[in-house]
């Protein structure tokens, strides 16, 4: 798996093994038998099956992929939330010539489906109307069985986040134990991680072509079941740099064995150590296959795929998609499609690292970049074909705001770097900073006929922006609509040294250079920070100086957001095992990590975070108490809560928090003036 052969292959080629659906792309893939004879097709080649709506647009997943399946010539049809109580709406589409892609959606369904405190909710921002309960728990495995009911002998192929962020047995927060890889329960022949838009094309060629998905072994950015080769020399995970030492010395290829299934499963360490491993072998520079046990079978994990090219990616973001839902849904709102209808995506990765985040799992810590044409062009296309628009671009960005084309200054020092992150403990003197590039695509962006107003929505990564002064003045001064949020998530450094973030000092240079940036441009703007309560590592004193903090700071937090341990982040396995996997994992020798578990203290943190709240007062008073600071209540400004309960209030010792909500996130009052974290 060279990455030179890999970089030089074409994303979209004209070479294809199926008949063409002709010059013209269908304006919608078919959803319908209907629509499939309209296109003059007696068969699909490909069936997607997905838990979110179909919107066919470039930030839904399974509109990406199947237009580019589309680009290589193949019949591409979409079952969108099928009612999975039986196989009959997985043949709606009759048998697919090749296989079946099956995704839970733009987002895990558990997430999708439950609050951090486990209560479900009660909508859906991927479902017309907002509607919950259209997708099943774990609909990757459910959707797979109904296919493999449906039709067979036809394969199955796994993809998006929910399948990428379970392909290693993991630990599941919502059952407390840990699940086998999502590719063993669902059954399926193969499993795509990360961004897999090369990697699918290659398989789609391949499966045309004859070959057995189950054989597919040389492709990056997949997970099979398949045995050890006899050329490969096994590094054990357990104490990984001595067995490097030793295997360097052996002839051969390298594959690392993670802890088996059955070892995570009964030893929390185990887990933190196979945790360790994975994400060390993240960089698709230098990382090596992995193989973990399951039962009597090997699961297979090839490295990460290759990031896009500049090329590609504007190859991925021109394709001819209809930027619409749907027709069948009618006229009927997908809030998901509400809040992006009119944002553009300019690159996808982070190297952030923030331990409680899934984004560089998934997508890479490598930055990939469009080309200001791709977007310009977007931009143009949003304001002549979007319904509704009235020449406000809401959001310019991506999974960050301010990762614009900003790389290593090396390749080879990117190839073979390790570190989690590029900014903590501290910037990498090795990562190039410049926010030229984002800066000048702001002012071309700004001067396209027709827009009025660029937001910026996307979370800004503080430390980087106080590197370039000239990029805080272009954001405050053009880009901010009255308000600014961004993300210290924690005021003390044990939670966030568990974060990887950093510490709130930068968040303070930030918001010094924001407000004069704001006085300079006669704006009356408002920076808005949001937090994590109950994050690994986080104490009862930890939230109660982050509650300090916020009263002398004069914020008052209306929904908090609680840490929810997703499949695959390190901050999760922290949760699980008690261990840090950010170091050394050893028996007995490991660092020790405080979490918090027991939904009576998880409440507590949160209800630090609403100080102000008077339901959540008693619970407080008895925590000070406990604590040792009762001398926090009473009614100076330098104290944190009252004494007295105002009639009607606090009579349950503060009221649950976290239930269902459309967008998950906190939201900041100052000033009178709402906002929401999205």
């Amino acid at each position: 798996m060279d990455i030179e052969a890999y970089t030089e292959t074409p994303l979209i080629s004209g070479a294809c093994h199926v008949a063409r659906t002709g010059s013209r792309a269908a304006p919608f893939l078919p959803m319908s038998r209907a629509e499939m004879d309209a296109l003059g097709w007696d068969a699909c080649d490909i069936v997607l099956v997905t838990g979110d709506a179909y919107v066919d647009h470039p930030s839904f997943g399974m509109a990406i992929i199947g237009r580019l399946l589309e680009a290589q010539g193949y019949r591409v049809g979409i079952i969108s939330q099928p009612d999975w109580q039986s196989a009959e709406a997985f043949k709606a589409l009759g048998r697919p010539r090749l296989f079946f892609g099956v995704t839970g959606g733009n987002m895990d369904s558990m997430v999708n489906r439950y609050t951090a405190d486990r209560r479900i909710r009660s909508d859906d921002a991927y479902t017309p109307g907002g509607e919950g309960g259209r997708r099943p728990d774990r609909c990757t495995l459910v959707y797979s069985q109904r296919c493999r009911e449906a039709f067979k002998d036809v394969p199955i192929i796994l993809g998006g986040i929910e399948a990428s962020l379970r392909r290693i047995a993991h630990f599941d927060y919502w059952s407390e134990k840990v699940r086998r890889s999502v590719l063993a329960d669902a059954k399926a022949d193969l499993l795509l991680y990360g961004n897999a838009e090369r990697a699918v094309v290659e398989v789609a060629n391949r499966i045309a072509a004859g070959e057995n998905p189950r054989e597919l072994t040389d492709v990056r950015g997949v997970a099979l079941w398949r045995r050890v080769p006899g050329d490969y020399v096994e590094l054990p995970a357990d104490d990984l740099d001595s067995a490097e030492e030793g295997a360097a010395r052996k002839p051969g290829k390298v594959v690392i064995r993670l802890p088996s299934y059955e070892q995570v499963e009964k030893d929390s360490e185990a887990y933190a150590r196979a945790s360790r491993v994975l994400h060390r072998e993240s960089n698709p520079g230098n990382a090596r296959p992995l193989v973990q046990r399951h039962g009597d079978r090997d699961l297979w994990v090839n490295p990460p795929p290759i990031p896009l090219t500049t090329e590609e990616m504007d190859s991925v973001y021109d394709l001819p998609y209809a930027r619409a839902p749907h027709p069948s849904y009618g006229d009927a709102k997908i809030p998901a499609w509400e809040m992006i209808r009119f944002s553009v995506t300019i690159m996808r990765g982070c190297f952030g690292g923030c331990t409680f985040c899934s984004i560089t799992e998934h997508e890479g810590r490598i930055i990939q970049s469009r080309s200001e044409a791709s977007i310009l062009q977007e931009i143009e296309q949003i304001r002549d074909k979007t319904p509704g628009f009235t020449g406000v671009i809401s959001d310019i960005g991506g999974p960050t705001a301010n990762m614009y084309r900003m790389a290593c200054k090396d390749p080879k020092v990117e190839a073979a770097c390790r570190r989690p992150s590029c900014v903590f403990p501290g910037i990498c003197p090795n990562l190039n900073t410049s926010h030229d590039d984002l800066i000048r695509l702001y002012r071309k962006v700004r001067e396209v006929q027709g827009v009025k107003k660029v937001l910026v929505a996307s979370g800004v990564r503080y430390d980087l922006a106080v590197e370039s002064p000239e990029y805080v003045e272009e954001l405050v001064t053009h880009h901010v609509g009255g308000l600014l949020k961004i993300a210290p998530e924690h005021t003390e450094e044990g939670p966030l040294a568990k974060m990887m973030k950093p510490g709130i000092g930068t968040y303070d240079r930030f918001k010094a250079m924001f407000d004069e940036a704001a006085k300079k441009a006669g704006k009356k703007y408002h920076l808005i920070p949001y937090f994590i309560a109950a994050h690994p590592g986080t104490t009862d004193e930890d939230m109660m100086n982050l509650a300090l903090w916020l009263k002398t700071n004069n914020f008052r937090a209306d929904q908090v957001q609680t840490f929810l341990p997703s499949p695959m982040a390190t901050a999760t396995a922290m949760y699980h095992s008690g261990v840090n996997p950010l170091k050394g994992v050893r028996r007995g020798a490991s660092e020790t990590v405080e979490t918090v578990k027991g939904l009576k203290q998880r409440r507590l943190h949160k209800a630090f975070l609403r100080y102000h709240d008077p339901e959540n007062w008693p619970v407080l008073r008895d925590a000070l108490r406990a604590m040792g600071r009762a001398d926090l209540i009473g009614p100076r400004p330098d104290q944190l809560i009252p004494a007295h309960q105002p009639p009607g209030t606090g009579k349950a010792g503060g009221k649950p928090q976290g239930g269902p909500r459309r967008h998950p996130g906190t939201k900041f009052t100052t000033k009178g003036v709402p906002i929401r974290r999205v």
